[in-house]
């Protein structure tokens, strides 16, 4: 398998699978400085949600080019255009996202592993653009899912504004939480092509090698030396290894049993908390 890199999802038409190996890697080295520039801007960045020239990167960064992107709200207070988006068919924007990944494909039989929590609010889109696939959904405590997102966007704002508010944000988080789970929920209930399997955040915490091993069996494929694997991931980026995250509710106007009563739709079907 293999994640799309930043500088991929940048401008994949630079970076096509067929390119040579030596200018591939000219060509990456060359992008490299920019994908430090947000951590530059603003170093919280790389604690709340690493990323480098050479680490997987979340593939919506390569959507967008409809002005249909799920992430785009995350960075600024958008609120009007995140009302328009909930709107928006996004069809379109994944038969360009397919596009993308046919571009950058090398033809070597490696299968891509894609991730990005904004896949959430248009799973039935991913499905029908990808019969086949094997989707993986995490599941994590309500309240610590809309509470670290909301720190997520705080920090993302904070790059480009003096004055965030907590409590908008909390706001806000909680609301598109909400409606992406909603949508979560009703694709899953829905006949689809794909498998789906659930994983705890708790277990893939706790012991992640037979977690690793469930979602290589659910995509049908042999697994490679996991324990081997896990070993080198742990050395090279090490779990709170640039500063842990830390986050409360409080800060962001969040009242915990409101958001798990808010929640029940789905706490009490696809996360079963």
């Amino acid at each position: 398998m293999r994640a799309p890199l930043p500088a991929e999802l940048g401008a994949p038409w630079r970076l096509p699978g067929d390119l040579d190996r030596d200018e591939r890697t000219r060509r990456l080295e060359a992008a490299a400085g920019g994908q430090y520039l947000l951590h530059v801007l603003n170093p919280t960045m790389a604690i709340v949600h690493d990323s480098g020239p050479h680490l997987p990167e979340e593939c919506v960064l390569g959507m967008g080019t409809t002005l249909r992107n799920w992430g785009f709200a995350a960075t600024t207070r958008l609120d009007s255009y995140a009302t328009w988006l909930a709107g928006q068919d996004f069809a379109d924007e994944y038969a360009q996202h397919r596009r993308m990944l046919q571009i950058l494909d090398a033809g070597d039989g490696r299968r891509w592993i894609l991730k990005a929590p904004a896949h959430t609010a248009e799973l039935r889109h991913v499905a029908a653009t990808y019969p086949g696939a094997c989707i993986v959904q995490l599941h994590r405590d309500i309240v610590e899912t809309v509470t670290s997102g909301a720190s997520l966007f705080a920090t993302y704002r904070s790059t480009y504004s003096d004055h965030v508010d907590g409590a908008d944000v909390g706001r806000f988080q909680t609301a598109q939480t909400e409606l992406w789970l909603r949508r979560a929920v009703a694709a899953r209930a829905a006949e689809t092509d794909v498998t789906w399997l659930d994983v705890q955040y708790t277990d893939l915490v706790a012991d992640p090698e037979p977690t690793v091993r469930r979602i290589y069996a659910a995509a049908q494929m042999e697994p490679p030396d996991i324990a081997g694997m896990l070993a080198e991931h742990h050395r090279a980026q090490p779990r709170d290894g640039k500063g842990k995250h830390r986050y409360q509710p409080e800060e962001f106007g969040i009242v915990p049993g409101e958001v798990r009563e808010r929640m029940r739709f789905y706490t009490e079907t696809l996360a079963q908390e």
